[in-house]
């Protein structure tokens, strides 16, 4: 993983409706267009905060995390029917594909590396999207991680690109950045 995982023992925190501030519902789900049928893997699904939300517009969610904490909370909490919890780093991706869409919401700092990004085009069908939403470089730093375990927009688009991943769009805001890509 990147610089850091996030502390289970802060995961109330990740149940904070604050959150929607910097990545709202529709604009998640706007960034790779999930189908009823799609089968979609949400990265660093931690509580199923935003999970919940791409679980009601898709298939099949494969909710990939490294800590299996992460996972009993969620179960804790209802997880809903069509997730499938995944316990792993994204570089191994222990999930059997292809899939539709691939996607992380602030998590982008914890996993990206060339060999997780590698990963990520691997998993995915033919035509099929990522949507990604993170803390930017570009940003003050008041929330989210420290700004040095950022990157900022255009640093995810190489990655993707540097792995076969088209990016369509790819903008840094005020603390956040948004990427959406295919394959």
């Amino acid at each position: 993983m990147g610089f850091h995982t996030f502390d289970v023992d802060r995961a109330e925190e990740l149940e904070d409706p604050s959150r929607y501030e910097y990545v709202s519902v529709d604009e998640l789900l706007a960034l790779f267009d999930p189908g009823p049928d799609d089968v979609v893997v949400d990265l660093g699904s931690g509580t199923g905060f935003y999970t919940d939300d791409v679980a009601a517009a898709a298939g099949t969610v494969y909710a990939l995390d490294v800590q299996e904490e992460m996972h009993d909370l969620y179960r804790e909490k209802g997880m809903p029917d069509n997730v499938v919890p995944v316990t792993g780093d994204v570089e191994s991706m222990p999930v059997e594909g292809p899939v539709d869409a691939v996607v992380s919401t602030m998590t982008f700092h914890e996993f990206a590396t060339p060999a997780a990004m590698e990963a990520v085009a691997d998993v995915l069908a033919p035509g099929g999207r990522v949507g990604f939403a993170d803390w930017t470089r570009a940003g003050a730093g008041a929330d989210g991680p420290p700004v040095d375990e950022r990157y900022a927009a255009a640093d995810a688009a190489e990655m993707c690109e540097a792995v076969g991943i088209e990016v369509h769009r790819s903008e840094d805001r005020r603390e956040t950045f948004v990427l959406e890509g295919s394959i």
